[in-house]
């Protein structure tokens, strides 16, 4: 589960940096051009410095991802470093799941981002469950 986590999260991040050559259109499908525009208004490489960072930020999920299941050397916070990815992605996915159910829309990324929250959680109690005497 962490490992595909992992691979899952650095293909996103690959994914960011492939749609840097298409910013607009990619921020136009997402449904964020219009902040873009307003960053892009304060200075021009902003919405491409926001991009680079979410992409750094998914390739560092998935470095601990791949290090939780052995793949990669051990990552400092390894134990915690999961649980608050799995946090982070639960919290965004489940907001979103409501937020779209108030809002009459089909959650793609609320249930993208859920189902690899609950990988990155129970990939995390299988891999440090607490064994009973």
């Amino acid at each position: 589960m962490l490992k595909l986590a992992g691979y899952l999260n650095i293909g996103i991040a690959i994914a960011h940096l492939i749609g840097l050559f298409w910013l607009e259109k990619v921020f136009r499908i997402f449904g964020i051009e219009e902040k873009m525009k307003e960053l892009s208004q304060i200075h021009f490489s902003f919405p491409y410095v926001a991009t680079l960072l979410v992409a750094m930020v998914f390739f560092v999920f998935g470095l601990y991802g791949l290090s939780a299941s052995s793949t990669f050397k051990k990552l400092p916070f390894l134990k915690f470093g999961i649980f608050l990815i799995a946090g982070i992605y639960l919290l965004r996915g489940i907001s979103e799941l409501v937020y779209s159910i108030l809002n009459n829309f089909f959650p793609t990324m609320g249930i993208f981002a859920t189902l690899i929250g609950i990988l990155y959680f129970l990939g995390g109690l299988k891999k440090w469950k607490v064994k009973k005497k």
